[in-house]
């Protein structure tokens, strides 16, 4: 069996690639045939420095022909929707998209060649099924579960995100300015580390929160490889974000974080999470048993302020969220997809 695997994202690597790539993954090992269109030939080098796993057994090609001559066809949209020439076609959302023209007379017809379409999280279904004549299936992204472990916590705050800012902001600035609020208010003996890839579309952004960390705890890594991440994780106590935040949702939903990998990941290295209520992020979160969501930067330095000072809540909260992130895992991401595809 053979299977055509398209972003028109991979310079990236961001979420999207990530999940685009893990159903390559998860294809190879059920013993598909997978060819990824990129002209980088050093791509699955680069994947696996970013995400950590393997697709030696991929062949990278110029062009998947729209998947022509292919069994299956897995193609992440820009909002597009394209005509597509395998036996089976998946068409992917990553991300919300609105005033398209998704019901055209033309897309109505490409959707007849389209198998099954699939988004990321509830809160993208809402808006794809909207947009388009074809109901999607969610599928939540996957997180490498058994990689991820609670190690010796140290007071340390903790957000993992890109600072490039290409269509998102992840509310980094927020988060430096409400630490340094803290430290003015007393807080000691904790940090603030930010880390997260500016190697496509940086700008004086993160010279700017390098500038404003001066004199306060707070360290910044850029571009860290998947291990360096994954130690972030385990030495973290709380998983800070402010993703979304300022954003309107109904009007700008492409700007809210459309799932979350990040909280999943923190979460499964018993990091508890407080994060923005928007977006993906309260499919994730069971307020008050698996971590909080914050509206208003009050809440945000209330809710961590209570938690910095007490050990044993953090501690309850930090089971939880491991226990939680399990329902998470790629090896439900895989049997999920494997299925999908009949």
């Amino acid at each position: 069996m053979k299977a055509a695997i398209y972003s028109p994202y991979l310079d990236t690597l961001g979420g999207g690639e990530r999940y685009v790539l893990s159903v390559a993954r998860a294809l190879i090992e059920t013993g598909w045939n997978v060819d990824i269109e990129s002209s980088d030939q050093n791509l699955g080098q680069k994947v696996k420095k970013r995400f950590g796993f393997d697709l030696v057994k991929a062949n990278f090609v110029e062009s998947v022909q729209r998947g022509n001559g292919y069994d299956l066809c897995f193609w992440l949209s820009d909002g597009s929707v394209p005509t597509l020439f395998a036996r089976c076609n998946v068409l992917h959302f990553q991300r919300p998209f609105s005033g398209v023209d998704g019901k055209s007379l033309l897309n109505r017809m490409k959707f007849f060649r389209i198998n099954s379409v699939v988004v990321n999280s509830v809160f993208t279904k809402k808006w794809i099924d909207t947009e388009y004549p074809k109901k999607s299936i969610v599928v939540y992204p996957p997180v490498d579960i058994d990689k991820l472990k609670a190690g010796r916590k140290e007071n340390m705050l903790l957000y993992v995100g890109r600072f490039s800012q290409l269509e998102q902001s992840k509310g980094q600035d927020v988060l430096v300015k409400n630490f340094i609020n803290l430290i003015e208010a007393g807080l000691r003996g904790w940090k603030l580390v930010l880390a997260g890839a500016s190697n496509v579309g940086r700008t004086g952004f993160v010279d700017s929160l390098i500038k404003e960390s001066v004199n306060y705890p707070i360290t910044i890594i850029e571009n860290a490889a998947f291990r360096e991440i994954v130690k972030l994780y385990s030495k973290a106590k709380i998983f800070w974000s402010a993703a979304g935040y300022g954003v309107d949702e109904k009007s700008t939903p492409e700007k809210m974080e459309h799932f979350g990998i990040s909280v999943v990941e923190a979460m499964a290295s018993g990091a508890v999470p407080i994060i923005y209520d928007g977006g993906g992020h309260g499919e994730i979160i069971e307020t008050g048993k698996t971590g909080y969501t914050w509206r208003k930067e009050k809440e945000l330095l209330t809710t961590t302020l209570e938690l910095t000072e007490n050990k044993k809540r953090l501690g309850e909260l930090a089971m939880h969220s491991i226990e939680a992130s399990q329902k998470y895992s790629y090896e439900r991401f895989k049997k999920e997809i494997i299925n999908l595809l009949g």
